[in-house]
């Protein structure tokens, strides 16, 4: 069967042979989709790049080399299933066909994959990050398309893009601890460590930092590695998104002071500024030590800069406007939004709450004159609909699932799933 087909003549070669994929309708779908994607992949090159750039050599390598595995995880990835070991059932029948439609021979075994996720080492997964970021950025959106943005009230033009970390939680139950017994090891222990779980529920958890181009809805990049365990290394992961929204940027011919990051909470902090890099920015600040400040209290006291409604929730919040406040003695100075609204029966999960006052934070590089205080506030909120995306996402396929218990292995199935 030729490896370059197209999805009309799958459908036709499909219905040619019925017996082959039975009368199971999610079998002709997962094959109808790998084979668009199959074939979008050879169209493009991205195939060939991964199969000349993306090396791993070891011993025992057999006759598989990266494609072949980089062709099963794409397919557990378009599959959906929540397990490998249900995927393989599925697509085992049909390995085959499954295999031909990116023009491969044999399907590797489970058992196979695991070693190959297990062995696997940083220049092969940063290869594989190094295509299909280089694949972003060489095929800019065509004219007909909207490459998005927002334009300030200076009529300045503007590209968004959102940073932020996504945590995927591991339930692990509990073993007994006797001075008879060895001591337990977990088989992922090495890509999970206790930490900050949200609202997921487990004992252990992951943290990879993620890149959207928050109008666009392109993933820039997804960046964990060794360092994802737990809360992860979140400050040099972001030097890692930096760089990757610096290229993109510069693909697009925009200068990169036209380029806003968006960050929420957790990099709330004056020490984030200095590893943005010149990129302005919009992220929820959490030094509330800052509210201390005479300045700050004195100008608390008189009335606002502006007000705002959030036109989903109706909550209404006073602005006042810090143009150049030092966010630590030491520290880099910036421009500091305070919005305040009225506390209720129900603690407020964001912000301090000082007596009958919730103070939120909001920092910023964006420019006095082109932003009003609203315009940011509502820029961080409405968060590029970044959480819609995730949504979307999520009923599309996890990439979070656990796929590797090692961590470049689970970061080379989280870039291809991503």
């Amino acid at each position: 069967m030729s490896s370059e087909i197209s999805y009309d003549k799958y459908c036709q070669w499909v219905s040619k042979c019925p017996d082959l994929f039975g009368v199971h309708p999610l079998n002709t779908s997962l094959f109808g989709e790998v084979a668009v994607v199959a074939h979008y992949l050879r169209r493009v090159s991205v195939l060939a790049s991964i199969e000349e750039r993306v090396r791993f050599a070891r011993r025992r390598f057999g006759q598989y080399d990266v494609i072949d595995f980089v062709v099963v995880l794409l397919g557990y990835a378009i599959s959906g299933e929540r397990t490998l070991e249900a995927f393989y059932e599925r697509v085992l029948p049909f390995a085959p066909v499954f295999m031909a439609l990116f023009g491969r021979d044999c399907l590797p075994a489970r058992s196979t994959l695991s070693r190959f996720l297990t062995a696997l080492d940083q220049t092969a997964v940063e290869a594989l990050r190094t295509v299909f970021l280089e694949d972003l950025i060489a095929r800019p959106l065509e004219k007909e398309e909207k490459p998005g943005g927002l334009w300030d009230r200076q009529k300045k033009y503007w590209q968004v893009f959102d940073v932020d970390g996504t945590r995927q939680a591991a339930r692990q139950r509990a073993l007994p601890a006797t001075p008879v017994l060895p001591p337990a090891q977990r088989r992922l222990d090495e890509v999970c460590a206790p930490g900050y779980t949200g609202r997921k529920r487990g004992e252990a958890v992951r943290t990879r930092t993620t890149v959207l181009q928050t109008h666009t809805h392109q993933w820039v990049g997804t960046f964990s590695g060794t360092s994802g365990a737990g809360n992860g290394d979140y400050r040099g992961e972001l030097r890692q998104a930096m760089q990757a929204v610096s290229a993109y940027v510069k693909a697009q011919s925009l200068a990169l002071s036209q380029a806003v990051i968006r960050l929420d909470g957790q990099y709330g902090n004056g020490a984030i500024v200095v590893d943005l890099a010149g990129l302005s920015y919009v992220m929820r600040g959490k030094d509330y030590d800052l509210l201390d400040l005479e300045v700050v209290q004195t100008r608390l006291t008189q009335p606002p800069d502006q007000q705002t409604s959030h036109p989903e929730t109706g909550m209404r919040r006073a602005l006042f406007d810090f143009p150049d406040l030092a966010l630590s003695p030491t520290g880099p100075r910036t421009r500091v939004i305070v919005a305040t609204h009225p506390a209720t029966e129900t603690p407020a999960k964001i912000g301090a709450t000082r007596g009958e006052v919730v103070y939120e934070l909001f920092y910023t590089a964006l420019p006095l004159g082109a932003f009003t205080p609203a315009d940011i506030v509502d820029l961080y909120l409405h968060r590029g609909a970044f959480e819609c995306v995730l949504a979307d996402e999520d009923q599309e396929q996890d990439p979070d699932r656990w796929c590797s218990h090692t961590a470049w292995g689970q970061e080379f199935w989280q870039i291809l799933a991503q």
